[in-house]
């Protein structure tokens, strides 16, 4: 008798102790989530935007981006956005491998966006640009904290690249993603060596070049060529090039606008001219073909004349600039 007390009184010690460990253990996984919870409200950030400071406070999970860039930093830094302004034309031009979830909702245009779907996510953030959403502030910051970017300011334009990286590493710091932010610009860097890599193992490595955007304007057959603050001429100086076209002033957008008999200045040997063109407006094959001017250029002549897709995307974040490093070394070496 004395063995089956002693024995049951074992089994309910260990029941105790059993039950005490699982309520120790639910109690430290409440105090874990408590924890990280005070954590995300205690934690602030200091930034300087376009208005001067601001201070977040937390860390914004439901995010409104009202301009491309900054929405494609989120999925840079593995982070889906609430809204996005104007998806349809994200997808038309912002040609990269992350996407955005089903429930990322569209928000209007980027020039005019929809309050009210924007008020309806209720957002913790909303991101903007100045040169676009200042007549809106008063009615965004009703609905949410704004952060405002100003990618054309006076000391953003000296180079838009440098920008770029700026741009993203303050994102990442607001959404507590500064880890993230440095493995995708160390994942660019990788990736620009070895598209230089093949640069080199074709020879061209140390060239000139002119890149362009070409349109028909007014009539007359314009080109936008690339200055050396924008992101296009700092891809090419990353991969060993050097820009035979420079403006005499900084260019805000990152290109000067000529006309076809500009490029009579540029005659060096073995020079890379590189365009963009939309097929039903290529002005090269339309207006300018049997044009002396034109077909006389020595770039011209040698065949060093190439051509990248027509929504080839020369602006926004990391992402696209590791695919504007692709489309531009895929135009000069025919595999």
């Amino acid at each position: 008798m004395k063995k089956k007390i002693s024995l049951f009184v074992v089994i309910f010690l260990l029941t105790i102790l059993a039950a005490c460990g699982g309520n120790d253990e639910n109690a430290n996984e409440e105090n874990d989530v408590n924890e990280e919870n005070d954590t995300n409200e205690e934690r602030s950030v200091t930034i300087e935007d376009a208005r001067g400071e601001q201070t977040i406070e937390g860390t914004p999970e439901n995010i409104v981006v009202l301009e491309w860039s900054y929405a494609e930093n989120l999925l840079a830094l593995g982070i889906q956005p609430a809204g996005v302004a104007d998806l349809d034309g994200f997808h038309q031009w912002v040609n990269i491998d992350e996407e955005f979830d089903e429930s990322v909702a569209d928000v209007g245009t980027r020039q005019e966006p929809n309050l009210e779907a924007i008020s309806r996510l209720n957002p913790d953030l909303i991101i903007a640009v100045d040169f676009r959403h200042e007549q809106y502030m008063d009615s965004l910051e009703d609905i949410a904290q704004v952060v405002t970017f100003s990618p054309y300011g006076e000391d953003a334009i000296q180079d838009h690249y440098q920008n770029m990286v700026n741009e993203l590493n303050t994102v990442a710091k607001i959404v507590d993603k500064e880890n993230e932010a440095e493995q995708s610009l160390s994942d660019l860097d990788a990736f620009m060596e070895e598209q230089k890599q093949r640069v080199t193992d074709a020879g061209l490595e140390g060239g000139t070049y002119i890149a362009t955007q070409a349109f028909t304007a007014q009539n007359t057959p314009t080109l936008r060529l690339f200055t050396e603050n924008s992101i296009v001429a700092q891809v090419m100086s990353n991969l060993g090039f050097d820009n035979a076209y420079e403006s005499d002033k900084v260019e805000t957008y990152g290109y000067s606008e000529v006309t076809v008999e500009a490029l009579q200045n540029f005659q060096e040997e073995n020079l890379q001219f590189l365009y963009i063109v939309q097929e039903e407006d290529n002005i090269f094959e339309d207006q300018l073909k049997g044009n002396p001017v034109w077909e006389n250029l020595s770039f011209v002549q040698d065949g060093n004349t190439h051509q990248l897709p027509g929504d080839t995307w020369t602006f926004g974040g990391v992402l696209s600039a590791e695919v504007l490093t692709e489309q531009l070394v895929d135009a000069m070496i025919k595999e």
